[in-house]
């Protein structure tokens, strides 16, 4: 074998092997943003022909990052739907998760459940001004100030999306957790969130949370309806 195999230095070799992680992410931050999905959807989002994703999916499969469930139809064989496994959120950042849950652990040895209480409690009023100035800038209609909460936490790396559904409700859709061992060991960071987004928000809206990622579900999900006029 030759010394320049060896050190695969092959720039084309190379490029293949960007070019097929880069499709192997992309099918990944669609499962992870949409849910689990057959392979032609996943295609027809990317933009890509069904047989080039069930390529990388059966590759990725063989990694142990998707797996997938054969769901009978009334008509025609089961369809194949992917998902993503545990393994593959891994590949999801969690912000400074190992130092924060040391830090958590920390505080609730030094002060107790009252500490751990007052720090949850403080971060909220710091978040609440924050948001608060951004939300007031986008204008007052709930759709625009939901429009703004998604963009802060997809900033802030939560994958979030808003959607308006049919009764004039909308979803606030959050497909990953930055923070989900902080919250893991500290539920009342998820307590103070649906405080925080009630605050945000105003008094003419309820918020209510849908789905949990702590209780099994692929996602944190709201549901943000408007107050009826008294």
């Amino acid at each position: 074998m030759s010394r320049k195999l060896l050190r695969n230095d092959n720039p084309g070799l190379r490029l293949g092997c960007m070019e097929a992680d880069r499709s192997a992410d992309r099918i990944l931050l669609q499962l992870k943003t949409k849910g689990p999905q057959p392979a032609a959807q996943i295609a027809k989002r990317l933009g890509v022909t069904a047989m080039a994703v069930r390529q990388h999916l059966y590759a990725l499969r063989d990694g142990g990052l998707v797996t997938y469930d054969d769901e009978r139809r009334k008509v025609g064989r089961p369809a194949r739907i992917w998902r993503i496994t545990e393994k593959a959120q891994a590949r999801f950042p969690d912000s400074h998760a190992e130092l924060t849950v040391e830090m958590l652990a920390m505080i609730r040895a030094i002060f107790g459940e009252r500490g751990i209480d007052r720090l949850m409690t403080e971060r909220t009023r710091l978040q609440t001004k924050a948001y608060g100035q951004r939300l007031r800038a986008a204008g007052k209609s709930l759709e625009a100030r939901v429009t703004a909460l998604a963009k802060i936490r997809a900033e802030q790396g939560y994958m979030a999306e808003a959607a308006r559904q049919r009764d004039g409700s909308f979803l606030l859709m959050e497909n990953h957790c930055p923070i989900c061992a902080a919250a893991t060991a500290c539920q009342g960071l998820c307590r103070e969130e649906l405080i925080l987004f009630s605050s945000v928000l105003g008094s003419d809206v309820s918020v209510e949370r849908t789905d949990h990622i702590l209780a099994g579900a692929r996602r944190c999900a709201y549901r943000i309806t408007p107050s009826p006029a008294e």
